[in-house]
């Protein structure tokens, strides 16, 4: 089960990879450090889970892959971003990120910031070309999705901003929620839900994966608050043990690891149970949830 999973997921990085060759600033185009410092960390590896799930919603809503690779690039440097970010010394402060140092370890504290930037500007670009290829409605809607995804209510940054401002506390299971939620899980749904807008999803789909996405989101992140405590840095390619020597609000912390692994577990059954009433072929969404909770790295 994990090693199809493993085989769509590496089959998708390749398309994905391909993809972000084209889309990304060559390194010999000025501002040359910026460039390389952006091709760096989007090229440093990972399983390209998000994009993945956006081309797979799409693919299951009768969507082309060529149509939906833009917005899965697009979610990819996202994704990007915000780790070049939550790595520096002004949050996790972490040197290890996929195997290799961090972007800011490699091209320092000020280049990394806009490298961030720059990606994130760069997705919002791709996403509003003529790239994306599913009509300017649904364009607009992909946009206002992966957007709101990003930004500070029930998303990215403003799980970012809670985490920090939690480190070293005793936190509510609420709060933790709402950590993982936004922080891990919003940019998740949002690939989900954009690839199924994208593909031509009705409002009843979209609602489907919404709650499907919301799941596996908040799966994914249980399982790597586990993964922190019980897998080694070089299973991880980054800095294992690290949550719980900077006193991070994590599962493992407040329901143990075995509590930990049963509600990753049941969110995804939650997740499957909701695709339930799609009406189309998901066998590559579901594999893909399957997989969040049996990953080792």
């Amino acid at each position: 089960m994990a090693e199809r999973a493993l085989e769509y997921l590496s089959r998708r990085a390749e398309e994905v990879n391909g993809g972000l060759e084209i889309l990304l600033p060559a390194e010999t185009e000025p501002p040359q450090s910026l460039h390389r410092a952006m091709r760096y960390s989007v090229f440093a590896g990972g399983k390209r889970l998000r994009p993945a799930l956006a081309l797979a919603a799409g693919e299951a809503l009768g969507g082309k892959a060529a149509d939906i690779l833009p917005l899965a690039c697009a979610i990819e440097m996202i994704h990007t971003y915000s780790l070049i970010h939550d790595d520096l010394p002004a949050m996790d402060n972490d040197d290890l990120r996929r195997g290799r140092p961090t972007c800011h370890k490699a091209f320092g504290e000020a280049i990394a910031i806009l490298a961030g930037d720059a990606l994130l500007t760069l997705a919002f670009r791709v996403l509003a070309s003529d790239a994306l290829a599913c009509g300017p409605a649904r364009q607009l809607r992909v946009i206002r999705e992966i957007a709101a995804a990003a930004g500070t209510v029930d998303a990215l940054i403003g799980g970012q901003a809670v985490d920090i401002e939690s480190e070293g506390k005793r936190v509510d299971a609420s709060t933790l929620e709402y950590i993982h939620r936004s922080k891990t899980g919003a940019l998740i749904c949002a690939a989900v839900v954009a690839g199924g807008i994208a593909g031509g999803a009705d409002d009843g789909q979209v609602d489907i994966l919404r709650r499907f996405g919301q799941n596996i989101g908040l799966a994914f992140q249980i399982a790597d608050d586990v993964l922190d405590v019980t897998a080694t840095s070089e299973q991880l390619g980054k800095t294992a043990g690290k949550d719980q020597a900077a006193l991070k609000a994590t599962y493992p912390s407040l329901y143990g690891i075995a509590g930990s692994e049963a509600r990753a577990r049941a969110l995804v059954d939650e997740a499957m149970t909701a695709m339930s009433g799609l009406g189309v072929d998901s066998a590559p969404l579901l594999e893909v949830a399957r997989f969040i909770v049996a990953r080792r790295s």
